[in-house]
């Protein structure tokens, strides 16, 4: 690291409250020149109040800000970028109908001719393997490819300091390596990196100094090369870490979910057409589908979920019954469970109460409403269920489900779907953005729940995250989806060369209706 000694960014007893919540407590934070600086915490721990104070979203209560040793105010975004501060935010600020040079010019001061800002984007996407096609509206694309636009917006702007909020959470193991590279040659340029991570490994190798907030509070410092990640994961959660738990089950059972030949064009010119996907998920196992963002991810999610119609009702089915012709309720009916990858907006209605939001999926089930008239008591019973079993921090169950972190959300939208006990729950993304503890938490009531004879089909990008609780994993890349095989025979490396299109290495013999945990 440069040997410079004064701060790049000094923050000084900082301190933030909303209605009801004291975000940050006499928070103190210092970044210097050329070094990567983890925050760790939490969700709802206070870290992303911080960073939207530094970006000028927020102001601070009380205390003090330092830029390059100087006292400064930040009034807005603009502001902040003129310092040179530079900002990728776990949540986007995306204009769907516009497209992603549009975007990206909105956030830059002065983005010059559209033809130079596209070369531009194009460069900067092949530079850091993040593929982006400029002239593409933002409404087709996947969470992962809004993130890219976050991503590239903030590289462009060359920046002195830039924050990244979760910026691996779509990447192969390998373009996250990329990612790195670039960001340690950054680093050695003398550009100060504030590093946002629930991926403790990710922290490890490549950050130089983590700050840890738990509950709005500075709580340590420490040096992640001199920690482990377990370690790290308990300073965040205050105490000890229980990794998800398994035992071993008997998978030969007939198969909850079949999805046999499934086969569907593209919606728009920019999606991504299915082809030929064949994947069976019988009761007590757990499949897992690795793959990149916007590799048809979300086409397979709306035929499962019945948002988008098979062209057959034959090619999925539910329980030996044929559901590729029916909607989501009829699907729900037959206790099926579904966890969209965007829990704000998709999942969950951010204006309306966590009460309101866990009728959204449940309002035919166990007598919640009568003759059109909702019973207020049982579903307020049973979203505090859902807050109590899956510890979901909230300002009360009558609060809109906005003023919930992302993690807290997260938590909340999975035990709504869980505490239902559905024979089959399909989740996409479940632990997104979520903190090592309630990643845990969330990991193991999937497993519980699998043990309990449901069938889990979980579609995540996060390669450690299926290699610890799924089965057996298939790859989905440009609308294939790989032969589903036992997790034991892949590595992380092999799985994520699988993701951008090779072939992974037959290391089995038995087909696809036998190759399960149990048969080997």
């Amino acid at each position: 690291m440069p040997t410079e000694t004064t701060p790049r960014l000094e923050l000084r007893s900082i301190t933030k409250a909303f209605p009801g919540v004291l975000a940050n407590d006499q928070v103190d934070l210092t970044v210097m020149p050329g070094e990567i600086h983890a925050l760790l915490g939490e969700n709802g721990a206070g870290k992303s109040t911080l960073v939207k104070i530094i970006s000028g979203v927020l102001h601070a209560d009380s205390g003090d800000l330092l830029w390059q040793g100087e006292p400064v105010t930040i009034p807005n975004p603009k502001a902040a970028r003129a310092l040179g501060i530079g900002m990728v935010f776990q949540h986007f600020s995306l204009f769907e109908a516009l497209t992603v040079a549009e975007n990206i010019e909105l956030g830059m001061d002065h983005s010059g001719n559209r033809r130079t800002l596209e070369a531009r984007i194009e460069e900067m996407a092949t530079k850091y393997g993040l593929p982006l096609e400029p002239r593409r509206h933002v409404h087709t694309l996947s969470v992962g490819e809004k993130q890219r636009i976050e991503i590239i917006r903030a590289l462009l702007l060359n920046p002195k300091l830039l924050i990244m909020d979760e910026p691996t959470s779509v990447l192969t193991p390998q373009e996250a390596e990329t990612l790195f590279k670039t960001l340690r040659q950054l680093a050695r340029e003398g550009v100060s990196i504030l590093f946002i991570s629930h991926k403790l490994g990710e922290i490890k190798a490549l950050c130089h100094t983590a700050t840890i907030l738990r509950g709005g509070r500075f709580i340590t410092s420490c040096n992640p090369a001199e920690e482990s990640p377990k370690s790290m994961a308990e300073m965040m959660i205050g105490e000890r870490l229980t990794p998800p738990e398994r035992s071993d089950t008997d998978h030969s059972g007939v198969g909850r979910l079949v999805i046999s030949n499934l086969s569907a064009p593209a919606e728009s010119q920019f999606g991504v057409k299915l082809d030929a996907i064949d994947l069976t998920v019988r009761g007590g196992e757990i499949v897992g589908i690795a793959g990149v963002s916007g590799n048809g991810q979300s086409e397979l999610m709306a035929h499962l979920t019945g948002e988008r119609l098979a062209p057959s009702a034959s090619m999925i089915s539910i329980d030996g019954v044929a559901v590729g012709r029916k909607g989501p309720s009829d699907r729900r009916d037959m206790t099926a469970a579904f966890v969209p990858e965007e829990r704000m907006g998709h999942a969950a209605v951010p204006d309306m109460t966590l009460v309101d939001n866990a009728l959204l999926t449940s309002h035919r089930r166990n007598g919640f409403t009568l003759r059109g008239f909702i019973n207020r008591l049982k579903s307020e019973g049973y979203a505090q269920i859902v807050c109590d079993a899956f510890r979901v921090k909230h300002r009360g169950i009558r609060h809109a489900a906005g003023h919930l972190s992302g993690g807290n959300l997260q938590k909340f939208v999975i035990g709504r779907e869980i505490e239902h006990t559905p024979s089959l729950l399909v989740a996409n993304q479940p632990t997104w953005g979520v903190d090592s503890g309630a990643a845990a938490s969330i990991q193991q009531a999937l497993i519980d729940l699998a043990q309990g004879d449901s069938a889990v089909l979980v579609i995540s990008q996060d390669l450690d995250e299926l290699l610890t609780i799924s089965d057996r994993i298939a790859v989905l890349h440009d609308g294939r989806l790989s032969q589903a095989r036992p997790t034991g025979d892949f590595t992380i490396e092999d799985i994520g060369l699988a993701m951008t299109g090779h072939e992974m290495a037959d290391n089995t013999g038995p087909s696809e209706q036998n190759n399960t945990r149990s048969a080997t």
